[in-house]
């Protein structure tokens, strides 16, 4: 009986480690969050780190071998990817202001071919390296070093995409996500009696149902909470005249109460004719059920992973939770929906890109442009008679 105990202890012990952590990671989260563009060093920081525990698998895996310039290639290709995205959504959003930067004008406006040149000599550099009795395994890495690239960098670009859309964009899918993970392993824990996959032998039907279902209450709930704050809903702008970000605006119609009539067979059930909601919380239910659903194949992807390398995590930074990655597989995919989301069901036009566009062009372009709108609003009758007798 003896060794049971002890193994009962270390077991909650372990669960209390993680227990914290998840609250010092979530209470971290908020804070971020508080801090506003904070929150893109973050993403900066959580890539990097990514690239690294996955590159280093790579790097064990092969350690062995003399390989030339392997990690320096790798870390060299992770600068101009980023240098590459970041510059994209940075000229996107704040146009005006690099306009007036005198070095940054020629960065940005030559910002893809930059790109593409620190890429090819990053190429280059590869063909250079290789070496007659490694071939195989030096292309092998190549092609690890990319698709490293691919799932951690172009997840977290379309993350930051996300936070310029609006915080809560950013917030509600992660929140989702981390509750999901400690509501799926908490229903485990108490109720869990069917295994779900292979992969997982700790994952069963219990704890992702009852996943499911607590994660699409949280949702709502979050949503409905977060949807009254302007600092939340409204989508970063950049003020060219104050030189700052700005988070104030009209907020977008998916954040505004509005009345919906209730299926008829709820009617008769809860005896409610309507109710009150933002729509934003009816989009949550579908991040809520992505969330769940689909969510959880990233971590068995991850798992699978795992198993193909032999390893038991990916690294140990956080003590009771393996490696960051190991927290951020579900993560990445939930980013990528997000954004797919935004831009299939949600984003409209984005007046304040648009006018980062105009301000972009020649003077007499601009002129031009202004006459074209001013005829076009005065044939629908949009502009006052005052206007038209400036004229």
């Amino acid at each position: 009986g003896h060794c049971s105990s002890i193994s009962i202890l270390h077991r909650w012990k372990n669960y209390w480690i993680r227990g914290v952590l998840s609250l010092a990671m979530i209470s971290g989260f908020f804070l971020i969050i508080y801090m506003g563009p904070i929150a893109l060093i973050l993403v900066m920081t959580v890539q990097i780190k990514c690239f690294q525990e996955i590159i280093t698998i790579g790097y064990r895996v092969y350690h062995s071998y003399e390989l030339p310039w392997f990690r320096t290639l790798s870390w060299y290709f992770l600068i101009c990817v980023n240098y590459f995205f970041y510059g994209e959504t940075l000229a996107d959003y704040f146009g005006a202001l690099v306009q007036r930067e005198e070095p940054l004008q020629f960065l940005a406006r030559y910002h893809r071919f930059i790109s593409f040149a620190l890429y090819l000599a990053g190429f280059c550099m590869f063909v250079l390296s290789l070496v007659k009795k490694h071939y195989r395994l030096q292309f092998y890495m190549f092609a690890w070093t990319h698709v490293t690239l691919l799932i951690v960098v172009t997840q977290s670009h379309l993350v930051i995409q996300n936070l310029f859309e609006g915080m809560i964009w950013f917030i509600v899918p992660i929140s989702i996500v981390i509750c999901n993970d400690i509501m799926a392993y908490l229903f485990g824990f108490f109720f869990g009696r069917t295994p779900l996959i292979k992969l997982s032998p700790k994952k069963t039907w219990e704890g992702f149902i009852g996943g499911f279902f607590s994660t699409v209450v949280f949702g709502f709930i979050l949503a409905y909470l977060l949807s009254q704050f302007q600092y939340c809903v409204c989508p970063v702008g950049f003020n060219s005249e104050t030189n700052k970000f700005t988070v104030e605006c009209e907020p977008p119609d998916i954040f505004v109460m509005q009345e919906y009539t209730l299926p008829a067979v709820l009617q008769n059930t809860l005896k409610w004719k309507t109710v009150n909601l933002y729509p934003f919380q009816i989009h949550s239910i579908f991040l809520s059920s992505f969330a769940s659903l689909i969510g959880p194949f990233g971590g068995f992807f991850a798992s699978g992973f795992k198993r193909a390398f032999k390893i038991k995590d990916f690294a140990d930074t956080i003590p009771g939770h393996g490696g960051i990655m190991d927290r951020f597989d579900c993560q990445y995919l939930m980013a990528t929906f997000t954004h797919v989301y935004i831009a299939s069901f949600i984003r409209g036009p984005n007046p304040s890109k648009v006018l980062q566009q105009l301000l972009m062009l020649q003077p007499e372009q601009q002129l031009s442009i202004f006459h074209t709108l001013h005829s076009h609003l005065r044939e629908r009758d949009m502009l006052p008679p005052a206007a038209n007798q400036a004229e």
